[in-house]
């Protein structure tokens, strides 16, 4: 049987489609890898450094101080403490609470480059440890912290969960802004209902019980609290002639025991009532 001729021009037309597929097959190819898989959940993710475009929480402070209390923690036996800066700023008369109805002198000096200031009295308390540079570089979100201190003017504690880094923008008297860690609470004292005025300058422990930042603000609503950075802490801790290396841990402290170590703290007097006496 003989097969019938096929035109010349399929059998050019076959050889040209067979050139393109071969210089497509050469054609180098340098397309993007995939993705990496979403990080799941929020916790356990390095913070990573401050930045500008962080959030912002917004401040609002009183031109003149006001009678007031808050929180401070020791930081040298021989009577250094600090606090949260708007707790004394500009107040005339400092003291720390040692004894109901009695407390000591205190002289103030503020930390202008955020939300802490250190006081000076004559005696002190055993120091409490405070994290290390290199630790306080490796904070996640999702690590504890606890918050022992005189919450409206009493004994109290509170249990948060950090979220991650914002802005505190602070308006009126000391106006500045200043990276700060945003913690969503988790516990508190049974007992205590309503804000937290009174808690400003308490320490915020990690769960190795060192020092990871001093308290300095709420959000009721939003279930918020908010410490300074450990940046902004050790700042003030060189500012004031204080070491900051060589400190041990302190006992561990968990959503168990947190009452406990807190009641410890303050019976030491390692975490005082600080107040602010105008006249």
């Amino acid at each position: 049987m003989q097969f019938p001729r096929l035109p010349d021009w399929t059998i050019y037309g076959a050889v040209v489609l067979a050139l393109v597929m071969a210089s497509v097959g050469r054609r180098e190819k340098a397309d993007a890898p995939a993705p990496p898989p979403p990080v799941p959940g929020s916790e356990d993710v390095p913070l990573g450094p401050a930045s500008p475009f962080d959030p912002s929480v917004v401040v609002e402070m009183q031109d003149k101080p006001q009678p007031s209390s808050g929180t401070a923690f020791s930081i040298a036996d021989r009577g250094v403490w600090i606090t949260a800066r708007h707790v004394v700023e500009g107040c005339p008369q400092v003291a720390i609470v040692v004894a109901e109805g009695r407390g000591v002198a205190a002289r103030v000096t503020v930390d202008m480059s955020g939300d802490a200031a250190v006081l000076t009295t004559e005696g002190g308390a055993p120091a409490m440890p405070v994290i290390g540079v290199a630790d306080a570089a490796g904070l996640r979100r999702g690590a504890r912290a606890f918050h022992p201190g005189f919450p409206q003017g009493k004994p109290g504690e509170i249990a948060s969960r950090l979220l991650g880094r914002e802005n505190l923008v602070v308006r009126g008297r000391g106006a500045r802004t200043e990276p700060v860690l945003v913690w969503a609470e988790v516990g508190r004292t049974n007992t205590l209902k309503g804000p937290l005025s009174g808690l400003s300058g308490a320490p915020a422990m990690d769960a190795a019980g060192r020092v990871i930042g001093v308290t300095v603000a709420e959000a009721p609503r939003r279930g918020r609290i908010y410490t300074t950075t450990p940046e902004t802490l050790l700042a003030a801790m060189r500012a004031s002639g204080q070491s900051t290396s060589g400190f041990a841990a302190g006992e561990r402290v968990n959503t168990e025991n947190y009452g406990r170590v807190a009641d410890a703290l303050r019976r030491d007097l390692r975490v005082a009532q600080v107040v602010c006496l105008v006249a």
